[in-house]
Parts: C-alpha cells; sequence; structure tokens
C-alpha cells in the first residue's frame, strides 16, 4: 500500500488544501452546504494531481533513476510495472471525470466553470510534462499557475468572489515555491549532475535573487490584501498586524534556503521546519479570531 500512495504522491495533496481559501476567507467555513462543495473541489483536485504526477513519473523513468533520491520513486525503482502504473492513471482519469458529473447532479447546478478549471490543469501539466517543464522560467509559472487554478476551482465551486489581491499572492506565493525547489535541484546537481534540461538556463545566484524578488512581491502583495476595502471591510484592521507572521514565515524560509543551504523541496521544509509551523498556526488562528469571533 505504501509504493500506491508513494505513487499518487499523497503527501502533495497538502497543496490542494489551496481550494478552500475562498470558503475560510469568505467566513462560511460553517456552512455545510459550501463545505462540502470545497472538499468535492480538493478530492477532485487531488486525482487530478496524481494523474499528473504518474505521467510525469511514467516520462522521467529513466532520468529519475539517475537521481540521487527520485531514484527511489516507485516506478523509477521498479517497485510499481509501467503496466500498473498506467492502469492506475486511467482509473484516477475516469474517476475524475465522474466526481465532477457527480458534484453537478448532488449539487443540483451546472459546474462548467470548475469543470474548465479542471481541465485546464489537466490540460497545463500535459503540456508540461512533455515539454514545457524544460523551458526555464516557463516551467515555474506553471507551477504557479496551478496554484491559482486551486484558489479558482475553490471560488467557483462555492460560487464565492475572490479577491484580485489573492489570486496575485497565490501566484506569487507559488513562485517563491517553485524557484525554491529549483535552487535546491541545482545545488543537488552540482553533485550529482544536472537531472532536467530546464536546469541550464538556471544558475544558484538568479535563482537566489529571483527568490529575494518572489518575497518581496509575496510581502507587498499580502499587505494590499490586508489593506484593500473589501478586507477591511469584512474583517477587523487589525488583519494588518498579521503581516508580522507572514514576514517571518519567509525569512525563516530565505534563512533555511540561503543559510543552511536547505536543499530539499519547500513543502517539505515546511513538514520538517517547527518555528514555520507554528507561525502558520497562530497566522490561521489570528484569520479564525478575526473573521469567525469578532464581535
Amino acid at each position: 500500500m505504501k509504493k500506491y500512495l508513494k505513487l499518487l504522491r499523497v503527501e502533495q495533496w497538502v497543496k490542494n488544501l489551496f481550494v478552500f481559501v475562498p470558503l475560510f476567507f469568505s467566513g462560511n467555513i460553517q456552512n455545510l452546504d459550501l463545505l462540502t462543495k470545497s472538499i468535492f473541489a480538493f478530492i477532485i483536485f487531488s486525482l487530478a494531481a496524481s494523474t499528473v504526477y504518474i505521467l510525469n513519473d511514467y516520462n522521467d523513468i529513466e532520468a529519475d533513476k539517475k537521481h540521487p533520491e527520485k531514484r527511489r520513486r516507485p516506478l523509477a525503482s521498479g517497485a510499481i510495472s509501467k503496466t500498473k502504473a498506467l492502469g492506475i492513471l486511467a482509473g484516477l482519469f475516469i474517476a475524475d471525470i465522474l466526481l465532477v458529473f457527480v458534484a453537478q447532479i448532488y449539487f443540483h447546478q451546472i459546474l462548467w466553470k470548475f469543470a474548465l478549471i479542471i481541465a485546464a490543469y489537466l490540460v497545463m501539466n500535459l503540456a508540461y510534462t512533455f515539454k514545457l517543464k524544460h523551458v526555464p522560467i516557463v516551467d515555474i509559472f506553471i507551477i504557479a499557475t496551478g496554484f491559482v487554478l486551486r484558489v479558482l476551482a475553490g471560488g467557483y465551486i462555492t460560487g464565492i468572489k475572490i479577491s484580485q489581491w489573492a489570486i496575485l499572492l497565490t501566484f506569487v506565493l507559488a513562485l517563491v515555491l517553485a524557484i525554491g525547489k529549483r535552487r535546491g535541484e541545482l545545488i543537488n546537481a552540482q553533485v550529482s549532475g544536472k537531472t532536467r534540461r530546464a536546469l541550464d538556463g538556471y544558475n544558484v545566484q538568479f535563482a537566489d535573487i529571483a527568490l529575494s524578488i518572489s518575497v518581496a512581491l509575496a510581502i507587498v502583495c499580502y499587505l494590499m490584501f490586508t489593506l484593500s476595502p473589501e478586507i477591511q471591510m469584512k474583517l477587523h484592521s487589525a488583519v494588518f498586524y498579521t503581516v508580522i507572521f507572514v514576514v517571518f514565515a519567509f525569512l525563516r524560509y530565505l534563512q533555511q534556503t540561503l543559510v543552511y543551504n536547505r536543499t530539499e523541496s519547500p513543502t517539505k521544509i515546511v513538514y520538517r521546519d517547527r518555528y514555520i509551523q507554528v507561525t502558520l498556526i497562530l497566522w490561521v488562528a489570528a484569520f479564525l479570531i478575526l473573521i469567525y469571533f469578532k464581535k
């Protein structure tokens, strides 16, 4: 069972929690109907993401065998056969399509925008897997766009309007994660050799500069988000002070990446770093109080 969960990359499903962003910030997390819709979106997006992961692993088997960490993946290591992996991929794809139709029947509404987002995500990642992941800059923009699509999916399935600043913030935040991942790959490549062609368009110095710029943009976007009239009206003006948590989390991430030279993916850093975890918990708690417990 463990090898199949690894094939699906279940630990990466945490990224799909972005579909709950519109629900959480709208103050409707207690609305059972909207919560159920968001859960449906999470499941559908998770299956779509796993479909993409399997396709990507299948396409990169030979390259992954030469990678110090990726060679342990089920397909690269031979723990799961190519035929079985393709069967699972087909099953996930069919299940995803069926779930979209089930959601429309269950909620008695035509979710064409949501379905279009899922289709766009799959098509975009199909192009990414076979071509665009080898194109520098374009590759990280596609990764960042994937996070924006998650937020849009959560908004379309619930009918909740999403702030433009929230969309831009999501994009820039995802860009930080994507650049951080590429930087880690560059460091590893200095030891084991490059494992993806897109790395030819990057170097550590460029990654450091791009990472710093993206973090600065993310903080500015967050500031504008908290100062936007709709957020100030919906929440308390004290929402502005939550920027303290955001700045600390970003600085801690930069410290881990640039000072301690952590080469693992940003997701793994978040999983392992207690300081970032505590900061995220405090940030969420602050919004819970401001949104759901304000007088």
